[in-house]
């Protein structure tokens, strides 16, 4: 959530930034902001005001009535209790006027970073890099929705028995497979400091809002009604949240948690061949990264949380290739996005396995999550959170880049957590 202070002293940088998102009617909006915290003040200065007055009135109703001025301190009493009709009707006024701002400033996206392109869509990213041989396969080769019926490791018909669509069954050696992915990342990111959470999977509301999934991805979440509870969509959510209401101490920073978990997504109108198989799924497992930083270091981290998951692909053998997203495709709480994409040799295309984001304050707004320096001020610490790595199309590609005639290969790094090389 942008800070109102900010967009009052910045209103032609913040309009400027909207409009690189595309974003529409920012200005419209942004003087609607501006105005409702005019009148949010307003109203508490009149409040206080009054208040002053009231508090004036009763040290003199004593006095009256120590010098027998009945009828004077009479009046006085009634006009106090006329002002405190006044308060109640302006506290009224101004607990409206503070959540109509943040249901407006909930619709508002976050600045991106000046480093961020401009673009309307996926087609406008940059490419800052790109690693790796593409594999050259064998003229049989096969797209992972057919490997894994070929092989019997992954069942989506029992899935939709079970469930519906897009919630696989992964039997034998891609249950395996899986196993020993989370386990690979999970010892990863161990190695390189960061602390390993194991959060709940339902979040209330309060957690959805804190990290921008609400109200922007409602539709998206699955929504358990009856306890207005959320299925997750990814581990950020419940990870970050850790630190809602909290004030950290400056020497804690930076704050590094790894968490695995399964999510949830509902992906409403997504069909075609671009998500077949396990290109797009309901629920897929993945392990998530989350950084709490000093704000004059969150960029620094985001470069090293890139370079941790460039590191991953590399072990795994993987071409990939790092994307800066533009403004038209960035996420609707992050200031500055890289993508990674690994290749994929069967479908001949390139596929997201991760994103990695710096969200600056906006996240920490609304968490109100809060570090205090040795100058005993308090301020919003940045937030960040990576991919590392989602499961489904690291599995796709592996499955497909690998395959020869006898079989699949496994990428070396894997093979003492399978307990198998080849498929």
């Amino acid at each position: 959530m942008l800070l109102v202070n900010h967009i009052r002293d910045n209103f032609e940088a913040v309009l400027a930034g909207l409009n690189k998102r595309n974003f529409p009617n920012a200005e419209s909006l942004l003087n609607q902001v501006i105005q409702l915290d005019d009148q949010r003040k307003s109203s508490q200065t009149q409040r206080d005001q009054i208040q002053a007055e009231s508090n004036a009135i009763s040290k003199q109703i004593g006095m009256l009535m120590k010098e027998g001025k009945r009828d004077e301190a009479e009046k006085a009493k009634a006009r106090t209790a006329e002002i405190k009709v006044q308060i109640k009707e302006l506290d009224d006024e101004n607990s409206r006027a503070e959540e109509d701002l943040k249901a407006l400033l909930y619709t508002i996206p976050n600045i991106p970073h000046t480093s961020v392109p401009s673009g309307k869509s996926a087609e406008d990213n940059e490419v800052v890099l790109e690693h790796g041989k593409i594999p050259n396969l064998y003229d049989g080769k096969q797209p992972h929705w057919e490997l894994i019926k070929k092989y019997d490791i992954i069942d989506f018909d029992l899935g939709v028995k079970i469930t519906g669509a897009g919630f696989p069954v992964y039997k034998g050696k891609g249950a395996r497979l899986q196993r020993a992915l989370i386990n690979f990342f999970l010892d990863e990111a161990l190695k390189a400091d960061f602390m390993e959470v194991q959060p709940p999977i339902l979040v209330n509301e309060d957690s959805g809002y804190g990290t921008g999934q609400l109200p922007d991805k409602e539709g998206q979440m699955y929504h358990a009604t009856a306890d207005n509870l959320y299925l997750i969509p990814t581990a950020e959510v419940p990870i970050t949240n850790l630190y809602r209401d909290v004030i950290v101490s400056e020497d804690q920073l930076p704050i590094k948690n790894v968490g695995y978990t399964p999510c949830f997504r509902r992906e409403a109108g997504s069909w075609g061949a671009h998500v077949r198989g396990l290109n797009r799924l309901h629920q897929f497992d993945k392990v998530e990264i989350v950084q709490i930083t000093h704000p004059d270091k969150s960029y620094e981290a985001l470069e090293d949380m890139r370079s941790y998951v460039q590191g991953l692909l590399q072990k795994l053998e993987l071409p990939y290739r790092v994307l800066r997203l533009c403004g038209g495709d960035m996420g609707f709480t992050s200031a500055l996005t890289y993508d990674m994409e690994v290749y994929s040799a069967a479908q001949e295309r390139w596929l997201e396995v991760s994103s990695v984001s710096n969200f600056e304050t906006y996240q920490t707004n609304r968490l109100k999550l809060r570090f205090k320096g040795e100058d005993k001020k308090t301020q919003l610490a940045h937030s960040l959170n990576g991919s590392a790595l989602a499961l489904p199309r690291i599995v796709a590609a592996i499955l497909e880049n690998n395959q020869t005639e006898e079989g699949i290969k496994m990428p070396k790094v894997l093979h003492s957590y399978l307990g198998f090389e080849m498929i």
